[in-house]
């Protein structure tokens, strides 16, 4: 550290860190980032002297001098051979704010190399979905197969399915492909309660691919479902997590509560069969929750694909969604996303 004034000191050793709790291979949206911190004073402060960058794990060492980058030295075959692969299986949103859209900026946030096969088609914006149209069940086949067979994948998600057809399908190619660290957030049915996918597709959906999964997180609508029981209260909750366990064979099952009401509402139920978890978290008053789901589900496979056991990458995902939403988009007419971008903004690491 010899040769950096305390202002270049404070932003090595205590902004970038914070700012950056994962290394990200990013160039010169970093050196912007930097700037962006340092201010105009700051910058000039770490102009003189230049400003050195260094995570053991990803590169020696960047050099930046006034925002413009002048050195990598290893960094291109060092991220290159590192980085952990995932794969989102859904749908697409035109809107951006949840589905495949989410998952890979989710991905893309925890430094995770993200791939997908799309399931269907949406138009949607903030006011709702107008139109669906379904993947051939061909194609999201293929799509699956393309990434696995040559690229591999270290964790993989999935959410909306749609249809018997294709869950069926995506079922087979996990057990062919022999894809681990599955994350199935059965999307059947909204935050509001409208069932989104059929009886038969559900039957499917809790027969053929939850019992492949590592977790499952459901709603409270659809753990309902799963379940077979009314969720009013912090024990329905627990009793419903309980019984999905036991009847359909996933590992582990994080019930949601982000429709439930009152103090309910964001308390989250874990249980893998012997530990029964309540999971907390601030409640932000916001109607921008657009993704939540998706990125929370997106957020435990990419942790899970960085080497983290699941009740670790379940707790670091609440907390990164908890901050998406603290920081949420309000676009639209209707209801926004969820925010992906403090971490470029230098904001939710304790600000």
């Amino acid at each position: 550290m010899q040769g950096f004034d305390e202002v270049s000191r404070k932003i090595f050793e205590e902004e970038i860190p914070s700012l950056l709790n994962v290394p990200l291979p990013l160039t010169a949206l970093l050196s912007q980032v930097i700037v962006n911190l340092c201010g105009c004073d700051r910058k000039r402060s770490w102009k003189e002297e230049g400003f050195g960058l260094v995570h053991q794990s990803f590169f020696e060492i960047v050099w930046f001098d006034n925002a413009n980058l002048l050195n990598l030295h290893n960094m291109n075959t060092q991220i290159n051979s590192r980085i952990p692969v995932a794969l989102t299986i859904a749908g697409s949103d035109s809107g951006g704010g949840a589905g495949i859209q989410a998952d890979l900026r989710t991905f893309a946030f925890h430094c995770v190399h993200g791939t997908s096969a799309i399931t269907c088609i949406t138009a949607q914006n903030t006011l709702g979905v107008k139109r669906v149209d379904a993947m051939p069940t061909e194609a999201v086949v293929a799509q699956i197969q393309a990434v696995v067979e040559d690229i591999g994948v270290q964790a993989a998600k999935t959410g909306m399915l749609l249809n018997q057809e294709i869950i069926f399908a995506v079922a087979q190619q996990v057990e062919a492909l022999q894809i681990n660290n599955l994350v199935v957030d059965p999307v059947m049915v909204s935050r509001t309660g409208a069932q989104l996918i059929d009886d038969d597709a559900v039957k499917t959906l809790c027969h053929a691919l939850i019992p492949k999964a590592l977790i499952i997180t459901p709603n409270r609508y659809e753990a309902q479902i799963l379940s077979g029981l009314q969720i009013n209260s912090l024990e329905d909750m627990q009793a419903a997590a309980e019984t999905i366990h036991k009847t359909l064979g996933t590992k582990a099952v994080l019930v949601k509560g982000g429709g439930m009401q009152g103090d309910l509402r964001g308390v989250d139920i874990w249980f893998d069969g012997d530990k029964l978890e309540v999971l907390t978290c601030q409640q932000v008053e916001t109607k921008n929750t657009h993704g939540t789901g998706c990125t929370l589900s997106a957020a435990i496979a990419a942790n899970l694909a960085k080497g983290q056991g699941l009740w670790q990458a379940v707790q670091e995902a609440k907390k990164y969604v908890t901050t998406a939403l603290t920081y949420a988009l309000d676009i639209g007419e209707g209801q926004g996303p969820v925010g992906h971008f403090f971490p470029l903004w230098g904001l939710g690491t304790g600000d």
